[in-house]
């Protein structure tokens, strides 16, 4: 299986909130390159640009739904 970001021949941006969080767990973690599927720059990359629209606010740092 070919990475995400490689396959369609781009890079992971903080702008696209949609794109990251199809590599967001339910509560809002980072998943591992292993259920990512994808190559080790990418992971990287991906990874810096989850936090920082973590920082802008972008994307919520955790998942409230299941906290009552």
């Amino acid at each position: 299986m070919k990475c995400f970001f490689c396959q369609y021949q781009t890079e992971p941006s903080f702008k696209d909130t949609a794109n990251l969080e199809k590599f967001l767990s339910q509560r809002k973690k980072i998943v591992n390159r292993e259920r990512s599927g994808l190559c080790a720059k990418h992971q990287r990359n991906l990874t810096k640009e989850i936090k920082y629209a973590r920082f802008l606010a972008l994307i919520p740092y955790v998942s409230y739904q299941g906290l009552r």
